[in-house]
């Protein structure tokens, strides 16, 4: 069955270009240098699962035509993963189900119950709320939406573990800085991956582009594009860097593959 997955957002926590700074990246009139919060949309048929939520999620919904949306998968609870949860609310009123079903580990489902309390909470009163419903989703289990299979890939994210997934031959790997033992298996034989590499120095909880680099060579997938960028790397430059299967992403991307 074909999809697309859609790049909503290519960048790192603060955005490109970053707020107060001049440097060559920011002010560089190359469309693929400005990078919203990262987030991606699954999409097939008349279906759409949305990988994170984060602070520019309404305007990326908007200039991608987001119109329904089957699932939410979050990866952690990090500020630029679900600050946008809220603008989920005029999808939610008129949601098939009632509600948007959203999928989390038991620590990430708590911080972001406890950020949109006037959400989730029992007692609230709140007459528009996001009619959400939260699931948990642990370790390396899966979840089937409208009859596609969601794979959860642990992954190492500083000193906490975040959460990858993997769908048909694609996978999305944002937000780490290593792959434990017990996920290789489950990205064997991809056509497509999409993974972190924010910038070229070292990070304590992010790969650079030599570690993805590495983590590319382990896994062999076909193609690859590196997300998460940060204002260290400038488009074109970077891309004339980096081997012939592997490519920068850019808010907009679109990838066809098979689910």
């Amino acid at each position: 069955m074909q999809a697309t997955l859609t790049i909503l957002g290519s960048g790192t926590s603060m955005g490109v270009p970053t707020l107060g700074c001049e440097c060559h990246v920011c002010t560089s009139l190359d469309p693929r240098d400005k990078r919203t919060r990262p987030s991606v949309a699954v999409q097939w048929e008349d279906h759409c699962v949305l990988i994170d939520t984060g602070p520019d999620f309404r305007m990326q919904a908007m200039r991608e035509n987001i119109r329904h949306i089957d699932a939410v998968l979050y990866t952690h609870s990090h500020a630029d993963h679900i600050l946008g949860l809220d603008d989920l609310r005029p999808l939610s009123f008129h949601h098939p189900n009632g509600h948007i079903p959203l999928y989390a580990d038991d620590f990430s489902a708590s911080i972001i119950e406890k950020v949109f309390d006037y959400t989730f909470s029992p007692e609230s009163t709140y007459p528009t709320r996001a009619r959400v419903k939260m699931n948990r989703l642990e370790g390396t289990k899966s979840v089937e939406v409208q009859g596609v299979t969601f794979q959860r890939v642990p992954l190492i994210h500083g000193e906490q573990e975040a959460a990858g997934f993997r769908f048909g031959n694609a996978a999305y790997l944002t937000d780490m800085n290593r792959i434990p033992d017990v996920s290789l298996p489950l990205l064997q034989g991809l056509d497509i991956v999409i993974m972190d590499a924010l910038r070229k120095k070292p990070h304590p909880s992010h790969a650079n582009i030599e570690e993805a680099l590495h983590w590319i060579e382990v896994l062999q997938p076909r193609r690859a594009w590196f997300t998460h960028i940060s204002h260290d790397l400038h488009h074109a430059e970077t891309e004339n860097e980096l081997p012939p299967h592997v490519r920068l992403a850019y808010d907009r991307l679109r990838i066809p593959f098979e689910l």
